[in-house]
């Protein structure tokens, strides 16, 4: 992999560096965490990935057809990077550009593409992923939300949690058991669900961060039609896995850029901290943590681009994509510790840098939970990557 920008990468950069000096936004006035509750957070977000979406910046690597840029992943990474370099705002509805988007192009039908893809792209519609459920653990072949098809419709009965932005989300990414007799990674099936739909209820859960992102969503004799099957009819766990698949792949550069921001906050924070009289940044403990925590970053993101060259040439993310989301869950949880450790007790206040690193510190407890455990990828990695047997 050649890590030097061909001449077109870097008029896509340039291009990139001066739109977002003329076009970014006014910084949020707001609480920095745990702010997807804030109606009003979520509207200036909105309105930031509009203005990016009409200047042609949504979308990076989605074809212009549906509203994308039709770049490569590779520039994708850079625009992530140019977005954390000019302190963006973050874009609203990660679900639907990493996971939902990416999966409708590869298994939508050309009505579902065109009906979906470009209010995606602008913020329009927010999209959520309905697959944990509370007694499926992390085998999510196990669900059993029950979809039972009368004429037209299927009606859905069942719940699902752990489910991010369903409290503003208008459409969810919705695996369903449509076959109860049959194995139960052959009975399921993906439905595309609009969230106003009559019998659905979402009931946000409080975390200890404060935050309210995840949500428990209810499901009663809500009534879906048929065509709204992403796929084909109980073949939803090739969707399932082609959908986590990018997740796993795309979700790394977007991070990155949060991951950068956070460091560079903390950076500036040893500058101006005094301890003992002396700046945080002159004490060589800390010194030596910042240090480790930029060499950790610049690994993420050498490994992020890796897995896009990959996907340059294969068209599709492959198993390595796990090593993104084990690796990067386990160094934000080890990142977030450190800062707690360099700015002391202060850092735990919520009236210090408006409570963003005892947040941060907290909400990372679930990142190695979420978009699959570190247990379950570790297992992909034993068995897809490195071609060990499987544990019994």
């Amino acid at each position: 992999m050649d890590l030097n920008p061909t001449p077109e990468e870097q008029r896509f950069r340039d291009e990139l560096r001066a739109w977002l000096e003329a076009n970014m936004p006014e910084p949020w006035s707001g609480s920095p965490t745990g702010s997807e509750s804030d109606p009003a957070y979520v509207a200036y977000l909105r309105d930031w990935q509009k203005r990016l979406f009409e200047g042609g910046w949504a979308g990076i690597s989605w074809p212009k057809q549906y509203g994308g840029r039709g770049c490569s992943f590779i520039e994708q990474a850079i625009f992530h990077e140019e977005m954390a370099r000019a302190g963006a705002p973050e874009q609203i509805g990660v679900i639907g550009l990493s996971l939902v988007g990416p999966t409708i192009i590869a298994v939508g039908t050309d009505e579902q593409k065109k009906r979906y893809l470009p209010p995606l792209l602008s913020g329009d519609e927010i999209w959520c992923q309905g697959f944990s459920e509370p007694n499926a653990g992390s085998d999510l072949a196990s669900l059993s939300t029950l979809a039972v098809r009368e004429g037209d419709d299927f009606v859905i009965n069942g719940q699902k949690i752990w489910t991010s932005f369903a409290h503003f989300a208008d459409f969810c990414l919705l695996l369903v058991r449509t076959d109860t007799e049959a194995p139960k990674h052959r009975g399921i099936t993906c439905l595309l669900v609009d969230m106003h739909t009559p019998g659905i209820e979402v009931r946000p859960l409080r975390m200890m961060s404060g935050d309210s992102a995840f949500n428990e969503v209810f499901f009663t004799d809500v009534r879906v039609p048929a065509s709204q099957v992403l796929g084909q009819i109980n073949q939803g766990w090739t969707v399932a896995i082609t959908a986590l698949l990018n997740e796993r792949a795309n979700l790394g550069a977007g991070l990155y850029a949060m991951f950068r921001r956070n460091l560079e906050a903390l950076v500036a924070h040893t500058r101006r901290e005094r301890r003992n009289g002396r700046p945080l940044c002159e004490d060589p403990l800390v010194r030596q943590k910042l240090g480790q925590m930029h060499a950790e970053l610049e690994v993420f993101r050498l490994n992020n681009l890796r897995a896009l060259t990959r996907i340059n040439k294969t068209g599709m993310p492959g198993p390595e994509g796990s090593i993104q989301k084990l690796y990067w869950s386990e160094f934000n949880q080890r990142m977030t510790r450190a800062a707690l450790e360099i700015l002391g007790p202060q850092a735990q206040r919520h009236d210090f840098d408006g409570g963003r690193w005892i947040y941060g510190y907290l909400r990372s407890r679930g990142n190695t939970i979420e978009a699959g455990t570190s247990e379950i990828q570790r297992n992909i990695l034993a068995q897809r990557v490195l071609e060990l047997p499987k544990s019994y």
